[in-house]
């Protein structure tokens, strides 16, 4: 089956490509200008003096972690309505992930969730601005802060995203973005780690380009790394990217506003907050809680036939087949969690997605959620 309308697709122009060209004519292919212009250019956008670009996201993660002495012993509070690797790096720097429930309305860590959590070996929350919705911030920061604890901001899906004017990736230790494909800036992989802590940026470029420093000869190293470099190629890429930034969430926005608009009058359908108090959203992705009469794998089945492709956002970590048998998912009770899981569904969404595809993908929807109705 052809899929004619896909679920994300980057929005790149010949400036992003003839900016990856010139990289490929010069002999600074990694570790190069681009990188510096890159993370200056994120610094510059987020209002913190450092950005340390890196290999994905995920690689930010660990290197965040890291960074902040996080390791065996101590727990991290994470929620499990997310992407697995906010809790993979914990795993991988020998912590314990400990799963928190998520506010129904903005599907972030609740905040009374994240306090009940809190036991004498939690060193570190770790929130995500699900969606590009951002997390109440303010609130963690003060729990964070009379606990002493580390706050990691997982901004992967939400750059551009604003709490009470702060664009998210500000308000943390450290912050962490990803700028994968389906992203709404990309540098095809990549990720970068924000900060305002000029120990953590130097302590981040050293474990990202295999432990190495500044001060020693490149066949040394001062500690064990990794190589979590990110090319010219892909900085030259992102560069261009956050230039075109508020065009295109501009344009993502255009588009949720038009499927609200598509979908609004269906029965018992939930749709994404448009709007919330002191936040602006980043639209990341177009996720609706289908009616709890639905099918979800047979909604997703009859659009495909269709050829229209949809997601699943997210499958709790807790439940997934990885982390199972782990403690950390053991005997958990995370209803809101499960119930939104059970129900989410994405629908095609890029900056580029014309009206027609939107209103095709509407009435298909419609269509299937009606021969689902009247079989019940």
């Amino acid at each position: 089956m052809t899929t004619r309308i896909p679920l994300s697709s980057p929005d790149i122009t010949q400036a992003e490509i003839d900016a990856v060209t010139r990289v490929l004519h010069t002999p600074n292919l990694s570790l190069g200008p681009e990188l510096v212009a890159f993370e200056l250019a994120l610094a510059r956008y987020h209002a913190v003096p450092h950005a340390v670009a890196v290999s994905s996201g995920t690689a930010g993660l660990h290197l965040a972690l890291l960074a902040l002495g996080i390791g065996p012993g101590d727990e991290v509070i994470v929620p499990s309505f997310a992407f697995i690797a906010v809790a993979n790096a914990v795993l991988h720097v020998g912590a314990t992930p400990v799963f928190a429930e998520i506010d129904p309305t903005t599907l972030n860590l609740a905040v009374a969730a994240v306090e009940q959590a809190i036991t004498p070996r939690t060193r570190a929350i770790l929130v995500v601005h699900t969606f590009g919705v951002p997390a109440e911030m303010a609130e963690l920061q003060w729990i964070a802060a009379r606990h002493g604890l580390a706050l990691i901001e997982d901004a992967c899906e939400a750059i551009g995203a604003e709490f009470h004017g702060g664009r998210v990736g500000s308000f943390g230790d450290v912050a962490v973005f990803g700028f994968y494909p389906n992203k709404q800036i990309t540098t095809g992989e990549g990720g970068a780690v924000l900060t305002r802590r000029s120990d953590l940026a130097v302590l981040l470029r050293s474990l990202r380009n295999q432990g190495r420093s500044s001060e020693l000869d490149w066949l040394d190293h001062a500690r064990i790394g990794y190589n979590y470099r990110l090319s010219d190629m892909a900085c030259a890429l992102g560069t261009v990217q956050l230039g075109r930034i508020d065009e295109i969430l501009a344009a993502r926005r255009i588009a949720a506003e038009s499927y609200h608009a598509l979908l609004r009058n269906i029965d018992g359908m939930r749709l994404p907050p448009l709007a919330l108090p002191g936040r602006t959203v980043s639209w990341f992705v177009f996720v609706v809680l289908i009616p709890e009469h639905a099918d979800r794998d047979r909604l997703q089945a009859t659009l495909t036939e269709r050829g229209i492709a949809t997601g699943r956002y997210f499958a709790p970590i807790h439940r997934q087949p990885a982390w199972l048998n782990h403690p950390s998912a053991t005997g958990i009770s995370l209803p809101i969690t499960e119930a939104i899981a059970s129900r989410s569904l994405a629908l095609p969404f890029f900056s580029r997605i014309r009206l027609e595809e939107q209103q095709e993908v509407a009435s298909a929807l419609m269509d299937a959620l009606e021969a689902q109705r009247r079989v019940r």
